[in-house]
Protein backbone atom coordinates (compact mmCIF):
# COMPACT_ATOMS: atom_id res chain seq x y z
CA UNK A 1 0.00 0.00 0.00
CA UNK A 2 1.17 3.36 -0.44
CA UNK A 3 0.36 6.27 1.78
CA UNK A 4 1.55 9.47 3.19
CA UNK A 5 4.15 9.36 5.37
CA UNK A 6 3.80 9.41 9.34
CA UNK A 7 5.77 10.56 12.12
CA UNK A 8 6.12 6.59 13.22
CA UNK A 9 7.99 5.83 9.52
CA UNK A 10 10.85 8.10 10.05
CA UNK A 11 13.50 5.11 11.18
CA UNK A 12 12.51 2.73 8.88
CA UNK A 13 12.88 5.23 5.93
CA UNK A 14 15.61 6.53 7.70
CA UNK A 15 17.38 2.80 8.08
CA UNK A 16 16.31 2.84 4.46
CA UNK A 17 18.55 5.83 3.23
CA UNK A 18 21.48 5.34 5.25
CA UNK A 19 22.29 1.70 3.95
CA UNK A 20 22.76 3.62 0.69
CA UNK A 21 24.66 6.66 2.28
CA UNK A 22 26.79 3.91 3.11
CA UNK A 23 26.68 1.62 0.49
CA UNK A 24 26.40 3.26 -2.60
CA UNK A 25 26.91 6.43 -4.30
CA UNK A 26 22.96 6.76 -5.38
CA UNK A 27 23.51 9.89 -2.45
CA UNK A 28 26.16 11.93 -2.12
CA UNK A 29 25.67 12.36 1.86
CA UNK A 30 29.14 10.58 3.02
CA UNK A 31 27.92 9.93 6.64
CA UNK A 32 24.97 8.03 7.47
CA UNK A 33 22.45 10.82 9.02
CA UNK A 34 21.01 11.21 12.42
CA UNK A 35 17.70 10.47 13.29
CA UNK A 36 17.34 14.28 14.27
CA UNK A 37 18.92 15.33 11.22
CA UNK A 38 16.55 13.36 8.81
CA UNK A 39 13.50 14.58 11.04
CA UNK A 40 14.09 17.79 10.29
CA UNK A 41 14.94 17.17 6.83
CA UNK A 42 11.69 15.48 6.19
CA UNK A 43 10.11 18.36 7.94
CA UNK A 44 11.25 20.66 5.95
CA UNK A 45 10.27 18.43 2.45
CA UNK A 46 6.76 17.79 3.80
CA UNK A 47 5.59 21.20 4.26
CA UNK A 48 5.63 21.85 0.40
CA UNK A 49 6.18 18.86 -1.28
CA UNK A 50 4.44 15.33 -0.97
CA UNK A 51 6.34 12.59 0.96
CA UNK A 52 5.17 8.79 0.25
CA UNK A 53 5.79 5.34 1.38
CA UNK A 54 4.98 2.00 0.28
CA UNK A 55 3.92 -0.62 3.00
CA UNK A 56 3.90 -4.18 2.87
CA UNK A 57 3.40 -6.44 6.04
CA UNK A 58 3.70 -3.51 8.08
CA UNK A 59 7.28 -2.80 6.42
CA UNK A 60 8.31 0.05 4.80
CA UNK A 61 9.65 -0.95 1.31
CA UNK A 62 10.62 2.37 -0.08
CA UNK A 63 9.93 5.87 -0.36
CA UNK A 64 9.39 8.78 -1.96
CA UNK A 65 9.19 12.68 -2.22
CA UNK A 66 9.64 15.73 -4.15
CA UNK A 67 12.03 18.56 -3.01
CA UNK A 68 13.34 22.06 -4.11
CA UNK A 69 15.19 21.93 -7.03
CA UNK A 70 16.61 25.31 -6.43
CA UNK A 71 16.27 28.03 -3.94
CA UNK A 72 15.27 30.76 -6.10
CA UNK A 73 11.33 32.09 -7.04
CA UNK A 74 11.72 31.34 -10.80
CA UNK A 75 12.55 27.65 -9.99
CA UNK A 76 8.83 27.04 -7.41
CA UNK A 77 7.37 25.28 -10.21
CA UNK A 78 10.05 22.61 -10.75
CA UNK A 79 9.87 19.78 -8.67
CA UNK A 80 13.12 17.54 -7.84
CA UNK A 81 11.89 13.75 -7.14
CA UNK A 82 13.32 11.24 -5.10
CA UNK A 83 12.72 7.38 -4.97
CA UNK A 84 14.84 4.75 -2.87
CA UNK A 85 13.56 1.20 -2.37
CA UNK A 86 15.08 -1.20 0.57
CA UNK A 87 18.35 -3.10 -0.76
CA UNK A 88 16.72 -5.94 -0.33
CA UNK A 89 13.41 -5.46 -1.97
CA UNK A 90 14.08 -4.37 -5.04
CA UNK A 91 12.78 -5.96 -8.67
CA UNK A 92 9.01 -6.08 -7.41
CA UNK A 93 8.03 -2.87 -8.84
CA UNK A 94 8.07 -0.91 -5.50
CA UNK A 95 10.02 2.11 -6.88
CA UNK A 96 7.43 2.02 -10.22
CA UNK A 97 4.20 1.97 -7.92
CA UNK A 98 5.60 5.40 -5.66
CA UNK A 99 7.04 7.26 -8.53
CA UNK A 100 3.57 6.94 -10.40
CA UNK A 101 1.88 7.95 -7.12
CA UNK A 102 4.41 10.67 -6.91
CA UNK A 103 4.13 11.60 -10.27
CA UNK A 104 -0.27 11.62 -9.83
CA UNK A 105 0.58 13.91 -6.74
CA UNK A 106 2.91 16.43 -8.43
CA UNK A 107 0.14 17.07 -11.02
CA UNK A 108 -2.17 17.68 -8.87
CA UNK A 109 -0.40 20.30 -7.09
CA UNK A 110 0.28 21.90 -10.27
CA UNK A 111 3.93 21.41 -11.21
CA UNK A 112 5.38 22.05 -14.12
CA UNK A 113 8.30 20.01 -14.48
CA UNK A 114 10.13 17.11 -12.52
CA UNK A 115 13.76 16.22 -12.34
CA UNK A 116 15.20 13.35 -11.72
CA UNK A 117 19.04 13.82 -10.26
CA UNK A 118 20.99 10.48 -10.79
CA UNK A 119 24.29 9.43 -9.91
CA UNK A 120 25.26 7.98 -13.64
CA UNK A 121 25.73 5.05 -14.36
CA UNK A 122 22.80 3.42 -12.56
CA UNK A 123 21.00 1.39 -15.13
CA UNK A 124 17.85 0.82 -12.74
CA UNK A 125 16.80 4.09 -11.83
CA UNK A 126 17.88 5.46 -15.69
CA UNK A 127 15.15 2.36 -16.88
CA UNK A 128 12.43 3.87 -14.00
CA UNK A 129 12.86 7.22 -14.96
CA UNK A 130 12.50 6.49 -18.80
CA UNK A 131 9.35 4.12 -17.98
CA UNK A 132 7.69 7.72 -17.09
CA UNK A 133 8.99 9.59 -19.94
CA UNK A 134 11.66 11.30 -18.12
CA UNK A 135 14.60 12.93 -20.89
CA UNK A 136 18.29 13.00 -20.21
CA UNK A 137 19.17 16.59 -20.45
CA UNK A 138 22.16 16.85 -18.94
CA UNK A 139 25.36 14.82 -18.47
CA UNK A 140 27.88 16.69 -15.07
CA UNK A 141 30.87 15.13 -14.97
CA UNK A 142 32.89 14.58 -12.06
CA UNK A 143 30.44 16.45 -9.74
CA UNK A 144 30.52 14.39 -6.47
CA UNK A 145 33.49 12.94 -4.61
CA UNK A 146 32.56 9.42 -3.05
CA UNK A 147 34.27 6.46 -1.99
CA UNK A 148 37.52 8.12 -3.31
CA UNK A 149 36.45 8.14 -6.67
CA UNK A 150 35.19 11.51 -9.02
CA UNK A 151 30.93 10.74 -9.86
CA UNK A 152 28.95 11.59 -12.53
CA UNK A 153 25.76 12.94 -12.45
CA UNK A 154 23.00 12.92 -15.09
CA UNK A 155 19.76 15.03 -14.85
CA UNK A 156 16.56 13.49 -16.22
CA UNK A 157 13.41 15.92 -16.97
CA UNK A 158 9.65 15.31 -17.10
CA UNK A 159 7.29 18.34 -18.17
CA UNK A 160 3.81 17.83 -16.62
CA UNK A 161 2.41 20.40 -18.33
Amino acid sequence: MIRSLKKKDTQAVLDIYNYYVLNSVATFDIDALTLEAFQIKIEQIYKDYPFIVFEENNEILGYAYGSRFRPKAAYNDVVESTVYVKHDAQGKAIGTKLYAELIAQFIERDFHTVLGVLTIPNDSSIKLHEKFGFEKVAHLKEVGYKFDTWQHVGIWQLKLN
